[in-house]
């Protein structure tokens, strides 16, 4: 009967990874982000004092408390610190664009914090033990996870240095945080990390694919 349900829950899973991808969830999130830059804009309009890079900073110290917290298994805390981070995340750039502060140190900074945070959030789930499943090691769940969300980042820079847009695929850094957010709130870690895992090399597949055709 165990097995029976675990394949229920994988069937389930791959479903609704597919139901995303027919959705066009790339659309939505866009919508949402753009929602969201709105809302945030009067904000970064009035935040003329602090530099950009100071709330990238402070987004990643955010997101290592998040990451201290869910190897703590202290799930409530982890998201809460982890939806904060994210806030500060979205506002970095906002604050450079609405001020005329944007750099290319500023973006380099942005993405290698993101980077370093993306790391740590996983790490603090596997140390946690809040990535095991009945039917895969926790360990490997994570580090597919981190491989996974370091080469959607790669791709697309490797594909920008040669020539092309390679932005394409759902499995972007805000869809991530925000499955790793409602995994933490639904106590549900392990299974958001499988997703994150699983989204990140379709991201990854759907880019090399994309490049390919562009660039051949």
């Amino acid at each position: 009967m165990t097995i029976i349900y675990m394949a229920f829950q994988i069937v389930f899973l791959l479903k609704a990874i597919l139901i995303i991808y027919h959705n066009n969830i790339n659309i939505m999130f866009e919508e949402i982000k753009e929602s969201v830059r709105d809302v945030l804009r009067p904000l970064a309009k009035k935040t003329t004092e602090i530099n950009p890079n100071t709330l990238t900073l402070f987004g990643l110290l955010l997101s290592l408390v998040s990451a201290y917290f869910f190897a703590r298994q202290e799930l409530y805390w982890a998201g809460t610190f982890l939806l904060a981070g994210g806030f500060f995340d979205s506002l970095d750039g906002l604050v450079a664009r609405e001020n005329n502060r944007m750099t290319k140190f500023g973006g380099f900074l942005d993405s290698v914090c993101d980077r370093f945070a993306d790391a740590a959030i996983i790490i603090g789930a596997i140390y946690g033990g809040l990535t095991r499943l009945d039917f895969i090691q926790g360990w490997l769940i994570g580090t597919i996870a981190i491989f996974g969300s370091l080469m959607v980042s790669y791709t697309r820079a490797r594909a920008e240095a040669a020539g092309a847009s390679a932005s394409v695929g759902f499995g972007d850094r805000p869809v991530r945080l925000i499955i790793i957010i409602l995994g933490a709130f639904f106590r549900m870690v392990n299974w958001a990390i499988l997703l994150v895992a699983v989204i990140s090399l379709i991201t990854v597949f759907q880019r090399i694919t994309f490049v390919r055709r562009v660039l051949k």
